[in-house]
């Protein structure tokens, strides 16, 4: 029973997420919100539907390992050293000020100092998936808020380390211990061996396993999953959080070529335990101690929301970045993370810090984690509606974020090939000469390294995933060709290309009659049938040795393309 207990417990949690994430996208409300408002609803202190938490906690963090390595994936070591300054330096000065904000809470309620500097880490940290949650449903993962508010972020991560190290200490009223040197030894190895075999054995092993991906599609998913698991597990071995191992492995299989499609091939798996981890916070909260602690908890969050807010946006802005970038930081950061929880139930289990400080900690994670997109949104809004002001548009724009002007523009007006074998190459060849842009997607890395040495744009991945054409600019694309035999893979191909950009001229090969109808309805300009195109240059070669002139041989060439045509249809 226990077995069918736990599978009990994943499905009411997935299937009361699917409720509160429809109503919560009903309302125009962020979908998170509806995941932790189903979790407050079935668990221990809610409706006692779900009463196991910890079954739920234990999926809940596969969804953390994959959103981070995703995270990893979608934020490369180019945006980070873009923003080395403000992440490094910024993240510190946030966190510091932060713990004093929260000596100054431990001082309105008489804790002690300790607990009290404790709490202020803890409301310091920030949950890197709500951020990543609320930017993916804003569009905004590559804009410059997005990358200093989640650099700034893995900082306050990355700090667990030596807290974690250092709690044990001082619960035994100690203040150095020589088992910390040991430990940031054995971290500092772990990521030395992340960075030579990332660099070099990765990508070559992955390389094997996608040259034979069309057959093996499990094998390269497979293989990714124990990238990102194989960096979790060893960095917890080490002392370091999984969650950060994942970023790691993440990261580094972004630097090679295969980023985008790991991306996508992992997605379905990160969203399914993502929506669990939202349900198991919602699930924690204690309604209870809300009504009997009123008034410390609106300070908490008021000091949240006013205090932290104040504090993560001022550390841009010292950096020069703009008031945009500081108010949407300071809006995402203002949140209380589930980093927190992990070092809370640590110092709470060895006696360092107390039930109400623990639950304390806990609701002002649930309510702030609720109020995030929320602030996100709200920001957004008056920035946009300041800059309208003419005596206030000056002051708010003065400022261009570091880096800005040194982005490589994007590729605009130009081709996008899915699929570059023998049929693609030769149009290939032809935009080359004439100076057109293009950009290549295919799934075959051998195909692709000829072009990279050429300097043409290519993306390895399957051109049938929403993530990998949002990568190829098809929204400012004059073409789109579909040059592969896959019906299946086109037809969604073009489906995802129209959401793009529904004014995009399409060209799509297809081999079946049957296809060509489908494909127009989605809006394909053009359909190519190789082996009808075939044999109609033979009858039109043939014809020629028996005198016909060009003008009949078209003649009748146009009449058996339209036949073609009208038998597709009937």
């Amino acid at each position: 029973m226990g077995e069918l207990g736990f599978l009990a417990d994943m499905g009411i949690a997935l299937a009361v997420a699917l409720v509160g994430g429809v109503i919560a996208r009903r309302l125009k409300l962020p979908i998170i919100v509806g995941y932790l408002l189903a979790g407050v609803a079935i668990g221990p202190y809610g409706l006692h539907i779900v009463r196991d938490v910890a079954d739920i906690e234990t999926l809940a963090t596969i969804g953390v390992v994959l959103l981070l390595f995703t995270l990893g994936i979608e934020f490369s070591l180019r945006g980070l050293r873009q923003v080395g300054r403000v992440a490094t330096l910024g993240g510190g000065i946030q966190i510091v000020a932060t713990v004093a904000l929260g000596i100054l809470v431990g001082w309105l309620f008489n804790w002690p100092l300790l607990q009290s500097v404790l709490f202020g880490y803890l409301i310091a940290q920030s949950s890197t998936i709500v951020i990543l949650k609320t930017l993916m449903s804003r569009g905004e993962l590559g804009t410059t808020h997005a990358r200093v508010m989640l650099s700034m972020s893995l900082v306050q991560d990355l700090s667990t380390v030596p807290i974690m190290v250092i709690l044990p200490s001082l619960a035994e009223g100690a203040y150095f211990n020589w088992e910390w040197a040991w430990v940031i030894l054995r971290a500092a190895g772990f990521l030395a061996a992340v960075v030579i075999l990332g660099l070099w054995l990765v990508p070559w092993f992955m390389r094997k396993v996608a040259v034979g991906r069309s057959y093996d599609r499990e094998i390269f998913l497979l293989t990714v999953v124990c990238l990102c698991f194989g960096a979790g597990f060893g960095a917890y071995y080490v002392g370091i959080s999984i969650a950060v191992g994942a970023f790691l492995a993440g990261l580094l299989v972004r630097e090679s070529e295969f980023g985008f499609q790991a991306a996508a091939d992992v997605r379905p798996l990160r969203d399914i335990f993502a929506t669990l981890f939202f349900v198991s916070l919602g699930m924690l909260a204690n309604i209870s101690f809300i009504s009997e602690n009123a008034r410390e908890v609106g300070i908490v969050i008021a000091v949240l929301a006013l205090g932290k807010f104040a504090i993560s946006a001022f550390a841009p802005w010292l950096f020069g970045y703009s008031v945009k970038t500081s108010l949407l930081t300071g809006s995402g950061l203002f949140q209380v993370g589930e980093f927190s929880f992990i070092v809370a139930a640590l110092a709470m289990g060895i006696g360092v810090l107390s039930d109400e400080v623990y639950s304390m900690t806990l609701i002002a994670s649930v309510v702030t984690m609720l109020l995030c997109p929320f602030a996100v949104n709200l920001n957004s809004s008056a920035y946009y509606w300041l800059i309208q002001k003419k005596s206030l548009a000056r002051l708010f724009t003065a400022r261009l974020d570091p880096g800005a002007p040194q982005e490589r523009k994007p590729l605009s007006n130009h081709v996008v090939i899915c699929g570059y074998g023998r049929v693609a190459r030769n149009l290939g060849h032809v935009l080359e000469r004439r100076n057109f842009a293009y950009l290549v997607i295919d799934i075959d890395p051998v195909r692709l390294d000829p072009l990279r040495e050429r300097g043409v744009p290519c993306i390895y991945g399957d051109a049938a995933s929403p993530e990998i054409l949002a990568q190829a600019g098809l929204d400012r694309a004059r073409v789109l060709v579909i040059s592969f035999p896959d019906p299946v893979a086109a037809r969604l191909a073009v489906e995802h290309a129209r959401r793009i950009n529904p004014r995009l001229d399409i060209v799509a090969r297809v081999h079946r009659g049957e296809d060509v109808d489908v494909l127009r309805e989605k809006g394909v300009a053009e359909m190519v049938r190789p082996e009808l195109e075939a044999g109609l240059e033979i009858i039109r070669h043939t014809l020629h040795r028996y005198g016909l002139t060009s003008q009949e041989i078209q003649y009748v060439v146009n009449a058996l393309r339209e036949e073609e045509v009208r038998a597709a249809l009937e």
